[in-house]
C-alpha cells in the first residue's frame, strides 16, 4: 500500500528524517512511536507533501507519489487528519462533512457517504445542524476523522489522534481507529501514547532522532527492556 525508502526530509535547511524505511500493507494499522522531536509527524507530512523531501522514494500502490501535490494525493486515496483536530468552528457538523466531500459531484453519492459517517459516529448525526465550535474534544476528533473519511480513502494517516483527550475518550477514539482498520482501511498513525499504540497496532516503528531504531509487532517491541523502561514506565 505505502512504501517509504531511504527518506530524507525536513523543513528548509533543517533535516529531520535521516534515511528511514517504512511500509504499510493493505488492511494494516501501523504506528510510529518515539519521543518528541523524533520526526514522527514529519513522516506523515512528507507523504502528504507538506514537508521538504530531499532524498528517497515514496510510493503508493506501486506508484511514485513523491512529487504529487496534496489535492492529487487525496484523489489517489490518501487522507490525512492533522494534529489539533482542526475543523471549521463556525460551520455545522453537516457542513464540515460536506466540505470533506466537496469533490463529489453526485448529490446522492455525497449523501450516502455522509450517512455512512453518521453510522460510524452517531453523536455527529444527533448534532448535525449544530455549530462545530460546541463539540467536545473527542467529538471534534470524530468530526475531523469523519471529514477525512468522506474522501473514501484506502490509506488514512492520523497525527496524534488521542492528544489532549481524557483516558476514556482516548480509548474510544483508538477503538474507532481499530474498527476503521477492520473495515479495510490501511492506517498510519503517529501516537505519543506508546502503550495505546502498541495495544491497537499490527506493527510499530520506534523512532529516535529522525531514524527508525526498532520495528516489529507489539509483542516483539515489548520484549525490549528499553521500550518498557523509557516509554511504558516498566509497568506494561
Amino acid at each position: 500500500m505505502l512504501q517509504i525508502k531511504n527518506l530524507h526530509s525536513g523543513y528548509g535547511e533543517l533535516e529531520v528524517l535521516k534515511g528511514i524505511d517504512i511500509s504499510v500493507k493493505e488492511r494494516e494499522l501501523v504506528a510510529l512511536i518515539g519521543p518528541n522531536g523524533a520526526g514522527k509527524s514529519t513522516v506523515i507530512k512528507s507523504v502528504f507533501n507538506i514537508a521538504d523531501v530531499t532524498k528517497g522514494d515514496i510510493s503508493f500502490k506501486g506508484e511514485n507519489i513523491r512529487k504529487l501535490k496534496t489535492h492529487e494525493l487525496i484523489k489517489k486515496g490518501i487522507s490525512y487528519v492533522n494534529q489539533g483536530r482542526i475543523i471549521f468552528d463556525t460551520l455545522t457538523i453537516r457542513e464540515n462533512l460536506e466540505i470533506g466531500g466537496d469533490f463529489i459531484k453526485d448529490k446522492e453519492e455525497k449523501e450516502k457517504r455522509i450517512n455512512e459517517i453518521y453510522k460510524k459516529f452517531p453523536i455527529l448525526k444527533e448534532r448535525e445542524n449544530k455549530l462545530a465550535y460546541g463539540l467536545s474534544g473527542g467529538e471534534r476528533q470524530m468530526l475531523a476523522i469523519g471529514r477525512a473519511l468522506m474522501r473514501n480513502p484506502s490509506l488514512l494517516m492520523l497525527d496524534e489522534p488521542s492528544l489532549g483527550l481524557s483516558p476514556r475518550l482516548q480509548k474510544e477514539i483508538l477503538n474507532i481507529i481499530k474498527k476503521l482498520r477492520d473495515d479495510g482501511i490501511a492506517i498510519l498513525i503517529v501516537e505519543q501514547n506508546a502503550k495505546k499504540a502498541i495495544d491497537i497496532s499490527d506493527r510499530i516503528y520506534l523512532m529516535e532522532d529522525g531514524k527508525i531504531v526498532l520495528e516489529g509487532s507489539g509483542s516483539f517491541i515489548l520484549k525490549h527492556s528499553k521500550i518498557k523502561q523509557i516509554y511504558l514506565g516498566g509497568r506494561y
